[in-house]
């Protein structure tokens, strides 16, 4: 009788700690949403570029797991679309760079590009494949935001398959081709937008045409009458540390490289280094 009590207590501390878990992750969710829609909060959102990619494959289930991991707030993807109609995930024109493969994705079918593998960050072959939009929005359902960054322009399976994992309130799209996000919203009216922006002039006319959650702006063009512009109108300001920015904090000069991105008050950094980042804003009382 003791033995059973003892396996039934275990079980039930099982249950318990499993419910926590997936009580945790929304609760987490929610937080970001909070965060990502208060434009007077000073938590400053973290972004991973194609995933934390770091030590995996970019834009990979492995690099999406990783980053709910960390604690992102935000995970870019790159989407494509297949011959036969189905988003994967994908940055380059081709599949060259970061598979064993050749050519473009919109050459094959999802069952032709599944046959290659991924390469690594550093290059090297995994046995991980490419994966769908699908497959990891369904990791990230309820767990974290999704920038959507649209390499194509055949986007209505990218937008059928938003609607058919109901992650309308979970994701937003990003381009700087404001036809392409024009014929979003007309697919779907409900849907977020991040619209990049090159200028003053382009972030207020993203700002008129879409009243977006945020702008994505760059740092040629940072400064205190852009940002006052974007958070006037209740937007979020986005800004990327990618390239000689990474390279900087990886030199370990990351103050250096934050008193530049945060001058100006931006919301959200989008960067290749996010836990290194992530560490940095929380010991300096800047993300939870």
């Amino acid at each position: 009788m003791i033995k059973k009590n003892v396996i039934t207590n275990k079980l039930i501390l099982i249950l318990l700690l499993a419910n926590f878990s997936v009580f945790a992750q929304k609760s987490n969710l929610k937080y970001i949403q909070k965060e990502f829609n208060n434009v007077n909060s000073k938590t400053i959102l973290v972004a991973a570029h194609r995933g934390a990619f770091i030590g995996n494959c970019e834009n990979s289930i492995s690099s999406t797991k990783q980053a709910i991991k960390i604690g992102v707030d935000i995970i870019e993807l790159d989407v494509k679309v297949t011959k036969d109609g189905i988003p994967v995930l994908m940055h380059d024109g081709t599949i060259n760079r970061t598979t064993n493969g050749t050519g473009k994705v919109s050459d094959y079918t999802l069952e032709e590009l599944r046959k290659f593998r991924l390469k690594s960050w550093l290059g090297i072959l995994t046995n991980e494949k490419i994966p769908t939009f699908e497959s990891v929005l369904r990791i990230a359902k309820e767990k974290i935001l999704i920038d959507i960054d649209l390499k194509t322009d055949n986007i209505e399976p990218i937008v059928a398959v938003v609607n058919k994992t109901k992650m309308q309130n979970q994701v937003f799209y990003f381009d700087n081709d404001y036809l392409v996000l024009n014929r979003i919203q007309k697919l779907d009216n409900k849907s977020l937008f991040m619209p990049r922006a090159y200028s003053y002039e382009m972030a207020d006319s993203a700002i008129t045409l879409y009243n977006p959650p945020i702008v994505h702006i760059d740092p040629s063009f940072y400064n205190d009458e852009v940002t006052k512009l974007i958070r006037n109108n209740n937007a979020r300001i986005w800004i990327n540390s990618l390239g000689e920015a990474d390279a900087t904090m990886r030199y370990g000069k990351i103050k250096k490289v934050m008193d530049k991105l945060i001058v100006y008050g931006a919301n959200v950094i989008q960067t290749n280094e996010p836990e290194m980042l992530l560490e940095y804003l929380r010991a300096i009382g800047l993300h939870e």
